[in-house]
């Protein structure tokens, strides 16, 4: 009895601390931590994001700016100064930035060097959210707020009492243009700071209105405060106006921007209008709990929900709208061309990273977005000649692959179309023999030789040429499913299908590994499966070789069967992290972040290897992805400034996570299914734009407890390893039931497998 009391006074007591814990939860955004992943340095990433202050899909995003002007790593955890607010367009610290200013409030003097004008802050006078920001800065005993729109901003400075308070507008570098006007409490310029990516005529213009009139004016000429002097264009160009304010007084400022021309940055400046920094704060968090609340999760592990939902956060910023509205219709300045031109287009995301599960996820649960996204596309291989790999915001030399062939393919097959669908099969057919005169990353490198021999060989200086022979097979694979959808001819689709299976072609029977190809046809040699780089694109053979999206019965024939394709699976965890890192010349940080997560070789922190796990669903042991699956989501994602694995990458780490969590994951995206994980949590509903829901229920979950004993589809015994996305989307009921031991025979037959192209062309499912 005495037992029974304890355990009842335990559970009460839980109860009521979970019920303090989320008393202020009143919306899906409640559990979104930004600054998860911030915690990183070049050495290791965490994440390596910043703590994004805007609206889904926005245009322009703030953050407090930590590191030096022109550093990637604009924002980190361990900082204890701010330097500025900066609008930022910075999709990863390795792409860095591009039409960056900042605006940062001071008091005693003007100061304008980065260094000497940077103040002291702390996490714990920080309030970060997606739809608002506060930081005390105790320097200048000044507290900033923001709220951002899609395109502007609204910020409100509490000053203390002084004759003595300013703000400095940082243009930065590389060219800039500043003009105050005092008559209208104005400043307005540009900036052309980049990294590449943007043609000869590339501006950012900003405006920023004051609610108070000036007191002191000046304008920066190359670290020279200029007082008096209104305007001014040269390498680094800046402002600098004052105030005299009383005690707690707030001045508020309206910023905005834009890439098409100064008079359009005016326009976008009603994005805020006359509305207050609370209205436009209390808007973007309606928004942002739209936006999340399309998928409502219930469970009783506060942690777990707040991973979640910071990782959807993270998973509907990129790609960034890179479009503005004229008179009511969205217009873009084109960073191919120069040129001002009507239509959508979006930016910073690359496909390498974002085609595994960051696309499929718009396509289940946000298709009208993408659908605007592929009509984006469509200019863009209108105004380039190609569809772009790595967008920041025009082409970028980064990573490998011709992998917009699949975010197109995924996204027609899954029902997102456009009127553009024919451009669009033309720019995935031209990706396949050509490449970008400037970017090689964009179209094919090697595709000559691909086409000839059917593989990229090792010895034409060609760096990573079996992930790009891996990578092309699968592209060919998506352009195969696109043409059949729209009804091209066989004949025409044919060289594809033949091409789909050329990852045979760097299949080493001998070691059962992906490996190098000569000319020749003979396998490179000597040969260390460990090696990072080289052949492979920031991974090594054991992280490659399972890059057969769309094949893996084809893989698993290659291997020898079921019993030979699990042991090699298996033997990525058995290995010891060891490496060779001699491609490098050092250790990158993605080999340090495999090396300590004690989970062998298997290097979750970085792509390739991410579908894995998954794997065991078409070989027979689905109980391991299940158990899998749940050790790493325990494992390698928290709610903490340290809570990714490795670099977050535009949402794809994050989607993952996010697929995991239902479930499901799109292994083949362009397959038009998702295959069974297990699931996170005990409730979820999707809220589908069809209007339709999808619930999923695990009864006797638990940490310890990942294996599927019984799944229902609709009320019936579902047994196949994967669930169709045309069930989904008619709506389902999806329940499972959970348990700590394995079920070892519910999904082994071999028709409870997922999709296999060579399964297709035998004339099976």
């Amino acid at each position: 009895m005495m037992n029974r009391l304890k355990t009842l006074c335990a559970t009460l007591f839980a109860l009521a601390a979970s019920a303090v814990a989320t008393a202020h939860i009143t919306g899906p955004v409640d559990y979104v931590s930004t600054l998860v992943g911030t915690e990183s340095k070049y050495s290791l990433s965490t994440g390596n994001t910043y703590p994004v202050i805007a609206l889904p899909w926005g245009m322009n995003f703030w953050v407090p700016q930590t590191g030096k002007n022109g550093d990637g790593w604009t924002y980190t955890y361990a900082a204890d100064k701010i330097r500025g607010f900066k609008q930022t367009h910075q999709p990863s610290p390795w792409i860095n930035d591009y039409g960056v200013f900042s605006i940062l409030p001071e008091t005693g003097r003007p100061v304008w060097d980065e260094n000497k004008r940077a103040s002291w802050f702390s996490h714990k006078a920080e309030t970060a959210t997606p739809y608002y920001y506060r930081t005390y800065l105790a320097d200048y005993d000044v507290v900033t707020e923001i709220a951002p729109t899609e395109r502007a901003a609204a910020f409100r400075f509490t000053f203390p009492e002084t004759d003595s308070a300013f703000v400095v507008v940082d243009a930065y570098h590389h060219g800039s243009y500043v003009r105050v006007i005092p008559g209208e409490r104005k400043i307005i310029g540009y900036t052309t700071f980049n990294h590449g990516g943007v043609p000869a005529n590339f501006r950012n213009y900003f405006v920023i209105v004051f609610d108070k009139p000036f007191t002191y004016t000046a304008t920066v000429n190359r670290d020279a405060i200029c007082r008096g002097v209104l305007e001014t264009a040269n390498d680094h160009a800046g402002a600098i106006i004052g105030f005299a304010t009383r005690r707690g007084e707030v001045v508020n400022a309206r910023v905005a921007s834009s890439f098409i021309s100064a008079e359009q940055a005016e326009a976008n400046l009603h994005e805020v209008g006359d509305r207050s920094l609370e209205q436009v704060r209390d808007a973007g968090r309606q928004r942002w709990n739209e936006v999340l609340g399309r998928i409502e999760v219930r469970d009783g592990n506060l942690d777990h929900l707040r991973t979640f939902y910071s990782c959807l956060y993270r998973s509907v910023l990129f790609p960034r709208a890179f479009y503005e509205m004229v008179d009511g219709r969205p217009m873009h300045y084109s960073p191919y061309n120069g040129q001002v031109l009507p239509g959508y287009m979006y930016t910073d995301t690359g496909f390498w990273d974002t085609f595994r599960s960051l696309f499929p996820l718009l396509n289940l649960v946000y298709p009208s977005v993408n659908q605007r996204i592929q009509q984006g596309l469509a200019n863009a291989y209108r105004e380039s000649g190609f569809l772009p790999e790595w967008a920041s915001p025009g082409h970028r030399g980064c990573m490998v692959g011709n992998n917009s062939a699949s975010v197109v393919a995924d996204a027609f097959v899954k029902g997102v179309r456009t009127d553009d669908a024919e451009t669009l099969w033309q720019a995935v057919v031209h990706g396949t023999q050509a490449v970008h005169p400037q970017v090689k990353s964009t179209g094919r490198l090697g595709y000559e030789y691909y086409n000839k021999l059917g593989y990229v060989p090792y010895d034409v200086k060609i760096n990573e040429n079996v992930a790009r022979t891996l990578e092309y097979a699968y592209d060919d694979w998506c352009i195969y499913q696109l043409g059949k959808a729209l009804g091209k001819p066989e004949k025409e689709l044919r060289v594809y299908a033949r091409r789909a299976m050329n990852y045979r072609n760097v299949f080493d029977p001998e070691t059962r590994l992906m490996r190098g190809r000569l000319q020749n046809g003979k396998f490179q040699s000597p040969f260390n499966p460990l090696k990072w780089g080289d052949a492979f694109t920031e991974g090594n053979s054991w992280h490659y070789t399972w890059s057969v999206f769309h094949d893996p019965q084809g893989l698993i024939d290659l291997m020898g069967g079921n019993d030979s394709f699990n042991q090699m699976m298996d033997s990525v965890f058995i290995l010891p992290p060891v490496f060779d890192d001699s491609y490098y010349g050092g250790v990158i940080h993605e080999i340090r972040e495999m090396q300590i997560m004690n989970m062998g070789n298997y290097a979750h922190g970085n792509q390739p290897i991410q579908h894995m796990l998954y794997l065991y669903n078409y070989s027979g042991q689905p109980w391991k992805a299940q158990l899998r699956i749940r050790q790493v989501m325990n494992r390698f994602y928290t709610p903490n400034p340290d809570g990714y694995c490795g670099d977050e990458d535009n949402g794809q780490t994050s989607a993952w996570y996010v697929f995991s969590a239902l479930g499901f994951y799109p292994v083949c995206p362009a397959s038009n299914q998702y295959v069974l994980g297990t699931p996170y949590f005990d409730q979820v509903t999707l809220h589908l734009e069809n209007g339709r829901s999808v619930s999923i229920s695990a009864r006797g979950n638990g940490d310890n407890a990942p294996y599927i004993q019984q799944m229902l589809v609709d009320g019936q015994p579902y047994t196949h390893n994967y669930i169709d996305h045309s069930t989904l989307l008619r709506g389902a009921r999806i329940d499972y039931t959970l348990g700590d031991r394995p079920n070892y025979s519910r999904g082994t037959a071999r028709d409870d497998a997922p999709y296999s192209f060579s399964r297709e062309r035998q004339g099976r499912k």
